[in-house]
């Protein structure tokens, strides 16, 4: 398969001004040759590498578009094969006339990621940045971004490598005693393979604990809001998107079943989860609803708990809010006083300041936020306290975030095995015994930038989440 030229539409589906397709492989320069003429070249044998040529596309006599063509020689082109980019007007027809013309040359359309995966399999990139250049194309906020380029840019995988040749070390050190296993000798002092395994254990440990911070920034923070019936969740939701998403009623249970959607605030993409209101109830479908409003409240990276300014002197009420804080456990969160339009402001003053029974509900240094949702009062301070409240560090190319469940699998494999290795060197245990979980940890490493792997399988179902044409 990989000796095939190949073909794809490498710009977004649909109509444009311009669209790009890409042809990669040993016959992709000859290929074309036969369907492009330039008055600047008799071949585009003779074209200068990384060099645009006007030409026009003429197929079985009929000429298709007038067309901007470079060629990229091998070694030195994204996939490491001859690529050569034809930049056509944007027109759908035309994108599928020149792929027809192209296929009816010689070529083949490109399973989705195949030119990245060639990329890989000709030493261009490790397995880690080629994932890494999915994650850029499909970034959506700055925070996506900053981790997808980072990643990409090779810092992670040098890190990886860095790991994983310490391991290797490690492991040769203990092989190196089964070998002379009858003489009973030993080449490792048992105190600086600790030393040095502790140390192992702590990168790795701190690579797994950024997967929660990764995979929320990739995926978006998901921020659950919740609170009584008629606190005012969804109209908050509605203020926040700037539309009426959610249905807002006077009437308790409205909401029954959760609602998300997706914002970007100050760069970082938001999932906002609003929940059916928390109360006893007997309706059946309602009850289930807030069932799952406590799951995503349990799943949340952060709560907003909305509490109804008009209903504080309500020792009922209250109490139900007393009630709800167990179920918070240890997720970061901010207590929003909803209907200050409804407050006297010195009653606010007097609700928000330190000593105020109201904030001896929660712990010490709780944000506790005045607003207004039907007014819309307030949710550019809440925007902030989001954003706040996430502390999300700057992304340098220096800064390892794990985002991807795969690296975050293969990192807890292999943390479960150098756990294994440090109980059997604590315990004394013989060295055969040892070898085996150096080994599933050196594979795991090894596995994240594609060193260990081997299956063509597993390559296939890694590269086939990418768009055709990357």
């Amino acid at each position: 398969m990989s000796s095939d030229t190949i073909c794809a539409v490498a710009t977004p589906p649909g109509s444009g001004g311009v669209a790009l397709i890409r042809i990669s492989g040993s016959e992709a320069i000859g290929i074309v040759d036969q369907i492009f003429t330039c008055s600047e070249l008799r071949s585009l044998e003779r074209a200068k590498a990384r060099t645009a040529y006007l030409g026009k596309i003429v197929h079985e006599g009929k000429l298709l578009d007038e067309v901007l063509v470079t060629c990229f020689h091998a070694p030195r082109s994204y996939t490491g094969e001859d690529v050569v980019e034809i930049s056509c007007h944007g027109s759908e027809y035309i994108q599928q006339a020149l792929l027809e013309a192209l296929t009816d040359n010689g070529c083949r359309i490109a399973a989705p990621g195949e030119y990245t995966r060639r990329a890989y399999l000709n030493g261009k990139m490790d397995l880690s940045r080629a994932e890494a250049v999915a994650d850029l194309i499909a970034s959506e906020s700055a925070a996506q971004h900053r981790m997808a380029l980072s990643q990409m840019r090779g810092g992670y995988s040098r890190e990886f490598n860095e790991l994983r040749d310490r391991l290797i070390q490690l492991t040769s050190l203990m092989e190196l005693e089964l070998d002379f296993s009858e003489e009973d000798v030993t080449f490792a002092d048992r105190s600086q393979l600790l030393e040095l395994l502790e140390e192992l254990a702590q990168k790795i440990s701190r690579l797994t604990e950024s997967f929660r911070l990764g995979n929320a920034i990739k995926r978006g923070i998901p921020v659950a809001i919740v609170g009584a019936t008629n606190a005012g969740k969804s109209t908050l939701l509605n203020a926040l998107l700037g539309e009426e998403r959610a249905i807002v009623s006077d009437l308790e249970g409205t909401t029954r079943d959760t609602i998300e959607e997706v914002l970007n605030v100050e760069g970082i993409t938001f999932r906002f989860i609003d929940t059916a209101g928390l109360r006893t109830t007997t309706d059946a479908i309602e009850a289930l609803g807030i069932e799952r409003s406590y799951d995503k409240m349990a799943s949340a990276t952060i709560v907003l708990l909305m509490l109804d300014g008009t209903r504080l002197e309500d020792k009922a009420y209250l109490s139900s809010v007393q009630d709800l804080m167990p179920r918070l456990g240890e997720v970061s969160y901010l207590v929003l006083l909803n209907k200050a339009d409804l407050l006297e402001p010195s009653h606010i003053t007097e609700l928000l300041s330190p000593t105020s029974s109201l904030r001896q509900l929660f712990p010490e240094g709780t944000p506790l936020l005045s607003l207004s949702a039907k007014e819309g009062l307030g949710i550019d301070e809440l925007r902030k306290a989001l954003v706040s409240t996430l502390s999300l560090p700057h992304l340098s190319p220096s800064d390892l975030v794990v985002s991807n469940a795969r690296h975050y699998a293969l990192l807890t494999k292999a943390q479960s095995a150098l756990e294994q290795v440090r109980t059997a060197l604590t315990e004394g245990l013989p060295t055969d015994l040892i070898t085996p979980d150096l080994r599933i940890a050196v594979t795991a490493i090894g596995e994240v930038t594609g060193q260990e792997i081997t299956s063509d399988t597993v390559l296939h179902n890694i590269f086939a989440h990418f768009c055709i044409g990357k």
